[in-house]
Order: C-alpha cells, then structure tokens, then sequence
C-alpha cells in the first residue's frame, strides 16, 4: 500500500456543523472538554472528573472562533469574564442540553496527525500584562 499524506481530522468540521444545527434549533450547545490536555485556557474550578462541560450558545459566548486547530470565545464564570482555549485535540464531545443529541469524538483521531506549524495558540498567560487600572473618568470629551 503505497504512503499517504497525513489528511486533517473531522473533528473540527464535525463540531462546527453541530454547533450550527443545535444553534439553528434553539437549543444549547454543550462541549465537552478533557480537561486534562495540554495548552488548555479554562476555569479549572469547573472542572469534574479530569472534565469540563462548557456551555458555548452564542448568547453565554462573545467573539466565538472556531478553527481547525482550536476553539476560542469568552464567557462569563461566576459573573468574571476569561478567555478560553480549547485545542480541538481535547474536545471530547458536542451535544445538545435539552436532549443529548449531538457527537462524541474517537479519542485516537489525532493519534496520527501532524498539525501545521503557524496553528493558533493560547496566550502565554504566565506573560500577560495586568491590565492597567482606570480612573472612574468618562471615556468620552466633548470638543468645542
């Protein structure tokens, strides 16, 4: 059998696609996430069972982005907005609250895969700069 080139995963066209029919019938978007992959930005306070499940409706997420190599958006965890990373390689699963419907992920699909070099990835969060505090000033001035 002669070598083939290593193809991409379905994974990330599997997740986008269900996400849009959940979404389509209003229902709400469940992920689950090992929680212990590497280069993972979550609330590990969340986490149960080396897992997370992290609701990603577009009404609980702002700037949601789905790509091949990870999923970022922000949402709020006890009224904290944070940014979360979650590598497509620790998405365990996609499904719907209200009835379970949705799909689980072959945890050896990415067992062979070599992803490209130029992948997104998290912020090093070790080198994020505080952000700078504000004096309660309004952001707005009126020109004359």
């Amino acid at each position: 059998m002669s070598e083939m080139t290593s193809i991409s995963p379905t994974r990330p066209y599997m997740v986008r696609a269900i996400y849009e029919w959940i979404e389509d019938n209003a229902l709400t978007p469940y992920l689950m996430v090992d929680a212990t992959a590497e280069n993972l930005q979550i609330p590990t306070e969340h986490v149960q069972d080396g897992r997370i499940v992290l609701n990603i409706a577009s009404r609980a997420t702002g700037n949601m982005n789905m790509e091949n190599e990870y999923i970022h958006f922000s949402a709020r965890f006890g009224g904290v907005s944070q940014e979360i990373w979650v590598p497509l390689t620790a998405v365990m699963g996609i499904y719907a609250k209200e009835n379970s419907q949705g799909m689980f992920f072959d945890p050896n699909e990415y067992e062979n895969y070599q992803p490209e070099e130029d992948s997104v990835a998290p912020p090093k969060q070790a080198n994020a700069a505080p952000k700078p505090k504000r004096d309660n000033k309004a952001g707005l001035k009126v020109l004359k």
